[in-house]
């Protein structure tokens, strides 16, 4: 095990990032708490990697702030405030809503067409609550959108703001999965009517909900350090 996790390690420098997306999501969501540690060999062994991928995460992590380098501890997680989680959906909602708003303006009935098959397949999979392919499915929906634009740095600037959303904490919350399917058919109706000023509201709902919903989880867990 420990040769062929090598072996993809060196093919696949990309496993940094996943393991960093795997510690994200755990941050964000509660599991990981400000303060707790992070032991490379535990994470190497779960992931089934050598420790030099879980190392370079680490280090990406330490740049975004998400974990702190402590003498005589290692690696932990740093700080998190109730602020902090606000500011980022805040963020993600403003990005999004521009974007979709110059959606609204030049979408074409074939592109509108698209959307709402990759809708479709979505509704059916929470329906079924079929949570990996929720989470695929609604990545994939958000990011044919953005990529109507051809507005490549905002699109980058949303993509790495939403690094730092739970994905798989939201996809398994039946709740959240109906207020996705309801907000996602809000959003068609306005991009059918080519009305920015309607888009914007409805996409910023959909990340202050995400906000809220993460703040009231991460409260019953009491992980705020500020």
């Amino acid at each position: 095990m420990a040769e062929r996790s090598k072996v993809q390690d060196v093919s696949h420098p990309q496993l940094s990032e996943t393991v960093a997306s795997l510690l994200r999501d755990r941050i964000m969501s509660g599991q990981l708490r400000p303060g707790e540690r992070i032991r490379l060999e535990e994470i190497a062994q779960e992931t089934g990697l050598s420790i030099t991928p879980v190392r370079e995460a680490l280090l990406m992590l330490r740049a975004e702030d998400m974990v702190e380098l402590q003498p005589r501890r290692g690696h932990v997680v740093a700080p998190l405030a109730r602020q902090d989680i606000i500011d980022v959906f805040s963020l993600q909602g403003h990005i999004a809503g521009e974007l979709a708003a110059r959606v609204a303006v030049s979408i074409t009935p074939a592109q509108l067409d698209d959307l709402r098959r990759q809708h479709e397949r979505l509704r059916r999979a929470a329906q079924a609550r079929q949570v990996t392919r929720v989470e695929q499915l609604e990545f994939e929906f958000h990011r044919s959108i953005n990529r109507l634009t051809d507005a490549r740095k905002l699109s980058w600037l949303l993509r790495t703001a939403t690094r730092y959303t739970p994905s798989r904490f939201y996809a398994a919350d039946a709740e959240w999965r109906a207020g996705m399917i309801a907000d996602h058919e809000a959003l068609l109706e306005a991009l059918e009517a080519h009305d920015p000023v309607t888009v914007r509201p409805v996409m910023a709902r959909h990340f202050t909900d995400g906000a809220e919903r993460l703040v009231k989880h991460l409260d019953g867990l009491g992980v705020w350090s500020g």
